[in-house]
């Protein structure tokens, strides 16, 4: 089979220690994949996707006016959706494939015109990629897209050593970048309804992608009484983000949307459970063990503080959830099959 070079277009914070998030490790993971086999060629574009300047879309359309003819582009949606005036020009000159990890309607607070500039996008584009079954179906409706055309490319998951935790069952993590999509508020106020309970939570992420939400958190913590217990770290990779999971025992997932939710697996992947909103691709990414058991809780936002409490005060839920998780990490999916998923869509 004729494998063809791929040219991969990435916001250029693609690797930025200080705001790291899902997509961007999406990205990375398959970039690093695909350069296994066949030529990759990486355009990373700044600017303020998927709202870009003047100057940042005119250095996009450079960009891709250089990739030769019938060349493959694979585009990180953030980039591609909120610019079909520079995607669909090329359209007919290249084979594009727009990767969307969220649809920018679904991001809290996106601009209106966001909605009809996604749908122009993707209509001229070869191929489309989500990463859950939820997503692509979301597309499809959403956009008028034929059923089936979305293919569906989840992310992977790296193997990782089981977090000690601290012995009981009162050490939680959030892990995401503070923004209203993914919850935090939510976290608060559910923590304070069971501030009568023994925990501690940790809320690691980054806080410059909407500082005036991370303000309204922050202040919510001190309002709420649980500037003790509750400690916002900003953002955490490698080693320190490992140690963070180490000192776990619940992760909570309090989003608004979510596409997939790879935290999940990273979380599986430890012998985490998982406490999480039933949103978006969440329960893909949860899954359920071969004896059928769901390691953890998929609850509707207005149940995050009850359950909580189930988890702090119930001995026998906290034993099996982690049985659950334990069985869970055997069946996640690796980086590998990601790769291969997407090699065959290219």
């Amino acid at each position: 089979m004729l494998v063809r070079p791929v040219h991969v277009v990435l916001p250029a914070d693609v690797d930025d220690p200080d705001r790291p998030s899902g997509g961007n490790r999406y990205d990375r993971r398959v970039c690093r994949g695909l350069a296994a086999d066949r030529p990759v060629y990486e355009i990373a574009v700044p600017g303020s996707w998927p709202l870009p300047s003047r100057t940042s879309r005119e250095a996009l359309a450079t960009a891709l006016a250089e990739v030769p003819d019938g060349g493959v582009v694979l585009l990180d949606g953030l980039v591609a959706c909120g610019v079909p005036d520079v995607l669909v020009p090329e359209s007919g000159r290249l084979r594009l494939v727009v990767l969307v990890h969220l649809s920018l309607a679904d991001e809290r607070g996106a601009a209106p015109e966001l909605d009809a500039r996604e749908r122009t996008t993707l209509h001229a584009a070869a191929a489309v990629v989500a990463t859950s079954a939820w997503t692509a179906r979301r597309l499809e409706e959403r956009h008028g897209l034929p059923a089936g055309t979305v293919h569906v490319v989840p992310p992977g998951t790296d193997p990782a050593p089981l977090a000690p935790g601290t012995g009981g069952g009162g050490g939680l993590l959030c892990v995401g970048s503070l923004t209203p999509t993914k919850g935090q508020d939510l976290l608060v106020d559910a923590l304070a309804e069971v501030a009568d309970l023994r925990w501690t939570a940790t809320l690691t992420g980054p806080l410059g992608r909407n500082p005036e939400f991370a303000g309204y958190v922050r202040g919510s913590v001190t309002a709420h009484g649980l500037a003790g217990r509750v400690t916002l770290t900003g953002p955490r990779t490698g080693d320190l983000l490992a140690a963070t999971f180490a000192a776990a025992d619940l992760l909570v997932v309090p989003s608004r949307a979510e596409s997939y939710g790879m935290v999940v697996g990273e979380a599986l992947a430890r012998g985490i459970p998982v406490l999480a909103t039933a949103v978006g691709g969440l329960s893909e990414a949860l899954g359920r063990t071969v004896s059928g058991a769901v390691p953890g809780l998929l609850v509707p936002r207005s149940e995050l503080a009850p359950s909580l409490r189930r988890w702090l005060g119930d001995a026998a839920v906290r034993n099996d959830l982690r049985a659950a998780a334990l069985e869970r990490r055997d069946t996640l999916a690796t980086w590998e099959s990601t790769v291969r998923s997407l090699a065959e869509v290219l």
